[in-house]
């Protein structure tokens, strides 16, 4: 490392300590202590609360064009150091060499200036008024921020998800009080000291750690006028109630189904299937969770899947040719081997590649799988394939919408027809054909239906959720003849 890590809290643009003391944070891979960080509690938040609400007219009053500058120059700062962070990445949360460095150059660091260009594209509306027969009245709708947001972030995407939610709450005019994954504070803790050497303001950006009580000070702080956060599905449910009429975007969990149908190009699939469910051991919201493979190339597909599983190379995530690390925590660790071990009671055939020691879990493959099974109905967040044969298209559409989460599906197939009235039929907020589940792009709307989320993100997405909608009407004066409805009958 270039410089000592970043392990302190954030506010009101001074590094400080926690009240809480601290707590440590380990390496997946080896289970070495990386650093000990700042613990915060709710009087911590309190104050970053109040420094993010004394900062926000300051700053919303900036001309638009100096916070795009920020912007921009927090951009070419993060581009500067990306292979810095990528490595943090890798060791404090087991990603691989290219994991790490493809959600650093290509996802977190751009997110800023594309943040930037966006917020000059977020333009109002003017119009006449329809309410009279005169033409003395102009109407013009502008936005403005919403105040003091409240960001939570997790650990999979840690840069990324927190840069593309910063970026564009900032842009806005908003300030933000930030409250990172406690398995991935010391990255999150390194795109804050590039904010604030790019000059952004104090108070505008503050950053709190610590467990879940200090996520939910900030979600129940009164003074907190809006709220981002990506994670599960029953943590997303309690913020919901708590933030009432404040808005709210909630990313949660996916249910990852995978389509698989008799026409499809067999090898494309398999190769986006190994992406959509082993790509960061599966602890991505969109993995495949649910590979659905009609029966007729059913024994091809899995024949071909397990021979591509087989090569994967799986191990330590330093290396650069590692394809797959170890899972963050043992919690997550615990819900794989439980979804596993409940498939194979109920008897699902399990074939598994790669070793079990430690936070690492092989890539694991089943067949046999029901749409009963814990491992077909839940999230599992790990490097499972579940595959489950289908008999027809409409079998795969009623499985792949019987689940509550509703975030992003994959299908595969060579006719356009198929392709767009089963993307049609399923109840998913975004559907890939022929591309694997884990694909996303920035400049389109992201979110999911049913217990997946609330709103949509990225882009002109998020500045529509995280600002307000405000109407001023103009009287030009009474300066022509009006049109006397009376004099006419009246109505």
């Amino acid at each position: 490392m270039a410089q000592a890590l970043p392990t302190k809290a954030l506010i009101n643009g001074s590094w400080v300590d926690g009240s809480g003391g601290t707590f440590p944070v380990h390496s997946p891979q080896s289970g070495a202590l990386i650093a000990d960080v700042a613990r915060c509690d709710a009087a911590d938040v309190a104050r970053a609360v109040e420094a993010a609400r004394a900062a926000q007219p300051a700053w919303a009053a900036t001309p638009l064009i100096e916070r795009v500058k920020i912007m921009r120059q927090i951009h070419a700062l993060f581009a500067a150091r990306a292979e810095e962070v990528a490595q943090v990445l890798i060791i404090e949360i087991g990603k691989t060499v290219a994991e790490a460095r493809e959600e650093v150059h290509e996802y977190a660091a751009p997110s800023w200036q594309k943040a930037g260009e966006e917020v000059l594209r977020h333009r109002g509306l003017s119009f006449p008024s329809t309410q009279e027969q005169t033409n003395n009245k102009r109407l013009v709708l502008t936005h403005r921020p919403l105040g003091v947001v409240g960001v939570i972030t997790p650990y999979n995407f840690p840069t990324d998800i927190a840069s593309i939610a910063l970026a564009h709450i900032i842009a806005a005019g908003n300030t933000a009080v930030w409250k990172p994954s406690e398995f991935s504070p010391i990255c999150c803790n390194m795109v804050a000291e590039i904010c604030t050497e790019a000059g952004l303001p104090p108070g505008v950006l503050n950053v709190v750690h610590g467990m879940g009580e200090v996520g939910a000070a900030i979600v129940e702080h009164e003074d907190v006028d809006g709220l981002f956060f990506t994670g599960s599905t029953a943590t997303g449910q309690r913020i919901a109630a708590k933030a009432a009429l404040r808005p709210h975007l909630l990313e949660l969990g996916g249910d990852g189904p995978v389509i698989v149908l008799a026409d499809a190009d067999i090898d494309a699939a398999v190769e986006g299937s190994m992406n959509a469910c082993f790509y960061y051991a599966g602890q991505v919201c969109t993995s495949g969770e649910r590979l659905l493979v009609h029966a007729d190339v059913h024994d091809e597909f899995v024949a071909k899947l397990k021979a591509r599983a087989s090569q994967l190379r799986i191990g330590d995530p330093g290396l650069d040719e590692t394809e797959m690390g170890p899972l963050r925590n043992a919690a997550t660790l615990k819900r794989v081997v439980d979804h596993v071990e409940d498939a194979r009671a109920q008897g699902a055939e399990i074939t598994q590649f790669g070793p079990q020691e430690g936070l690492f879990y092989p890539a694991t493959i089943l067949t046999g799988v029901t749409p009963q099974m814990m491992i077909a109905r839940e999230e599992t967040f790990g490097p499972v394939a579940p595959i489950i044969r289908i008999e027809s298209i409409s079998e795969a559409i009623a499985i792949a919408n019987s689940s509550k989460l509703g975030l992003i599906a994959s299908l595969w197939t060579r006719d356009l027809a198929t392709a767009w009235r089963v993307g049609e039929a399923l109840q998913h907020g975004t559907v890939n054909i022929n591309e694997t589940s884990n694909y996303w792009d920035q400049l389109a709307p992201f979110g999911g239906t049913g217990n997946s989320g609330v709103g949509r993100e990225l882009s002109q997405w998020f500045l529509e959720r995280f600002t307000e909608q405000k109407l001023l009407v103009f009287d030009l004066g009474d300066t022509e003849v009006r049109y006397n409805r009376r004099a006419e009958g009246g109505w």
